[in-house]
């Protein structure tokens, strides 16, 4: 008897292309995906570094406005007008405040 022999298929230059491209994009939107969420991850850390020394830095400038305010405090200026042999005149100050 004679041997059967399976039909071979042929596929048309389109198709192949169309077939390699779609393997391309099954291996590259994972990899895509991966890649993505990595930088994102990266950014929501510097994200939380920075807000951390945004608190630092709030707290200080809290704390040196604290201290602004302690030393223009009236019983500070007469206290340093006295050391210096000065009398205190309401009229002559003048508050200079910044920004």
């Amino acid at each position: 008897m004679a041997s059967k022999r399976g039909k071979k298929i042929k596929f048309l230059k389109g198709e192949v292309l169309m077939y390699v491209i779609l393997a391309l994009l099954i291996l590259a939107i994972p990899t895509f995906n991966v890649y993505t969420s990595s930088l994102l991850s990266e950014t929501n850390t510097n994200v939380e570094r920075l807000k951390s020394k945004i608190a630092k830095q709030e707290n200080t400038n809290q704390s040196l406005n604290m201290q602004v305010d302690e030393l223009v405090s009236l019983d500070n200026i007469e206290s340093i007008a006295e050391i210096y042999g000065l009398s205190y005149n309401n009229g002559n100050i003048k508050i200079v405040e910044g920004e």
